[in-house]
């Protein structure tokens, strides 16, 4: 997988969100795992920009971690500061489960109902669901049932 290079305008800007992140995968002493690659992984899924603090006082290791990371998990490097590894992916779209049984929910509708001219209007919430609805005078009803047609009636 290639990885994400970014410009020094884009590099900026995410810079500049993750500054007040923090931490969320640690990379202890046994290195870049296969365990840390997942963990990395799934916080680049769920956040997409991501800052991961190694426990390494080598400058050159952290590095060579650095850049494997971003090169496993087609990741774009935003900043490396001290023993702090920004990266950034963007989050994938999540497939919306589409229930076609589904009906709608209730509502919340405001009814205002005026007096005598002069007064204020009395405001009441209410909470319409789905098989009701809502008449001009401020009533709720029941839906009507759906007309069928003469022909669609006698084929039952």
């Amino acid at each position: 997988m290639p990885k994400i290079v970014l410009s020094a305008a884009e590099r900026r800007a995410h810079r500049a969100d993750a500054h007040h992140l923090d931490p969320v995968v640690m990379v202890g002493g046994d290195g870049l795992s296969e365990a840390v690659r997942k963990e990395v992984d799934a916080a680049l899924n769920a956040h997409g920009l991501i800052k991961v603090r190694v426990f390494n006082d080598e400058r050159g290791e952290r590095e060579a971690m650095y850049e494997q990371l971003a090169r496993d998990l087609n990741a774009a490097q935003v900043q490396h500061i001290g023993k702090l590894l920004v990266l950034w992916r963007p989050i994938p779209e999540k497939p919306k489960a589409v229930d076609e049984d589904r009906k709608k929910g209730p509502r919340e509708v405001k009814v205002l109902k005026f007096g005598r001219p002069g007064q204020r209007p009395e405001v009441k919430q209410l909470k319409v669901l789905g098989n009701q609805r809502l008449t001009a005078g401020g009533q709720v009803k029941r839906a009507k049932p759906k007309q069928k047609s003469v022909k669609k009636r006698q084929g039952k």
